[in-house]
């Protein structure tokens, strides 16, 4: 393992290089035998689920309920939509016949032309389509409003370049669909999603987010507006790591989903959809790690302590035991995950680095001796800083602790996102402080045509129109026409 950790290629040296290698080095993922498509292996599906677990409980909270809507969705329910057949069109994968026969040479199958479907399925890259075609059946009534629904599931969407939790061309997310009986009860809802994202964002991940608006350019396909959460990676590049979308009647008007209104009149269903994705496993990784390995806020990571003990012989590895296990169920008792690896096929020097490498926030290191003094050897994993601790009291001290972690990485991403955000007014400037990464707060006026033209010439986009901070109006850097408020442009993946 050590090993290993020399060969972990530095981020200054090819950041790239260094993510996919710590995805993998890290037990997160790997690649699949299907292109473009992972294996999340055990240490990074348990990253995962508590994503799940925390954000299931904030969705619930606001009156969500999760259900599930089926995986194949027939073609023409995505052309009734125009702008989001035209938004997804290039990514579907397509389901045309649903029976193989073997090859006339004995050498394998082939698809039989005889079993090809009256209609044809889309894998489901997202599913306004089969949702709203399902509420047609629930929705009568202003009585039946609100409909307030998430799913956990798989999408597929045909991804050319593909980098692993980033974009794949399979990926898990949720997605919540809700429908309204009026325009300002969807437009509360979609902010009101768009701010649990960023309270999960910040309070578990430690990721400081800007929430935005997206440009008409970069709005999710058939949305009236895309809110959005924006993340800057160590590389001064921006990640788009969650979005809620206010979708108007669209849907609705599409799908024919109405409902009589109190006072007793047909009107459409107003709607909202929302998500996040494995993606965020990508944001965590950028926003935190190190040359080392991994750096896992505590609130986040699987196992939050690891103890290792210090021993010579079998004796005083069970004297060892006798004091440790205590401390366990004492740590557990607090809420606290801890594994005691007492395995004796592997060296502390190996567990220590293996741990380090996967980002534990906390390592305990434990001999006789440190038994004798009353006192345990500590190291965080986001400063590598060690001390000791005394034994009495532990739990609180190791709480306390973690707590201190998470706060420092978190200022320390934020730190690092202020240093990397600057204000420019001119184009010419602008072109200079887009090649040293970061956010830039720029003024533009508003056009497609002027934002495509930067795209073109610098590679940034319009990362999202900040829904705080200053408001006050100026020109556009490149056209000298008035400008509402700057907005922030970015370089992203």
């Amino acid at each position: 393992m050590a090993k290993e950790l020399k060969d972990l290629t530095k981020r200054s040296d090819d950041y790239s290089k260094w993510y996919n290698e710590l995805v993998v080095k890290a037990d997160l993922a790997e690649q699949s035998a299907v292109r473009g498509c992972m294996v999340i292996k055990p240490y990074g599906y348990a990253i995962w689920e508590k994503m799940q677990r925390y954000l299931d409980d904030m969705f619930k909270s606001t009156g969500v309920q999760n259900a599930y809507f089926p995986l194949l969705i027939p073609k023409s329910f995505l052309s009734k939509e125009a702008d989001h057949v035209e938004g997804f069109a290039k990514e579907c994968a397509v389901v045309t016949h649903y029976r193989l026969k073997n090859s006339p040479d004995g050498n394998g199958v082939v698809v039989d032309p005889d079993a090809r479907l009256e209609e044809e399925l889309i894998i489901r890259p997202t599913s306004e389509t089969i949702i709203w075609n399902t509420f047609k059946n629930w929705i009568n009534s202003y009585r039946d409003l609100p409909v307030l629904v998430n799913q956990w599931c798989n999408v597929f969407r045909w991804e050319m370049r593909t980098r692993m939790f980033l974009r794949t061309a399979e990926f898990l997310w949720q997605e919540g669909h809700t429908a309204h009986a009026t325009s300002e009860e969807a437009q509360e809802r979609a902010i009101q999603m768009l701010n649990v994202y960023g309270e999960f964002a910040e309070k578990y991940l430690a990721v400081p987010v800007i929430k935005g608006v997206k440009s008409a350019n970069e709005r999710f396909a058939g949305a009236i507006e895309t809110y959005t959460i924006e993340a800057m990676m160590q590389d001064g590049k921006a990640l788009q790591s969650g979005t809620s979308h206010f979708l108007g009647q669209n849907f609705a008007k599409a799908f024919d989903v109405n409902f009589v209104n109190k006072d007793n009149k047909p009107e459409s269903v107003w709607a909202t959809s929302w998500g996040v994705s494995t993606r965020l496993m990508g944001a965590l990784i950028m926003t935190h790690s190190d040359d080392n390995g991994l750096v896992l806020p505590p609130h986040i990571a699987p196992l939050q302590v690891v103890i290792i003990p210090i021993y010579k012989n079998n004796d005083q590895a069970a004297e060892i035991s006798k004091t440790v296990n205590p401390i366990v169920n004492e740590l557990r008792q607090a809420g606290i995950s801890v594994k005691y690896d007492d395995a004796d096929n592997r060296r502390p020097g190996f567990k220590f680095a293996d741990y380090e490498l996967k980002g534990v926030p906390v390592r305990l290191a434990i001999g006789l001796r440190d038994i004798e003094n009353g006192q345990v050897e500590v190291m965080r994993r986001d400063t590598l800083e060690k001390h000791n601790a005394p034994l009495d009291g532990i739990a609180t001290y190791i709480k306390d602790l973690l707590e201190d972690i998470q706060n420092n990485i978190y200022q320390k991403a934020l730190k690092h996102r202020e240093e990397m955000t600057r204000t420019v007014d001119t184009y010419d400037e602008f072109k200079k402080e887009i090649e040293k990464g970061g956010f830039i707060l720029a003024h533009w006026d508003g056009t497609t045509e002027t934002e495509e033209l930067i795209k073109a010439e610098t590679k940034a986009t319009i990362r999202c129109i900040p829904l705080d901070g200053d408001k006050t109006p100026g020109t556009c850097m490149v056209t000298g026409r008035p400008s509402a408020q700057r907005v922030i442009f970015a370089r992203n993946y």
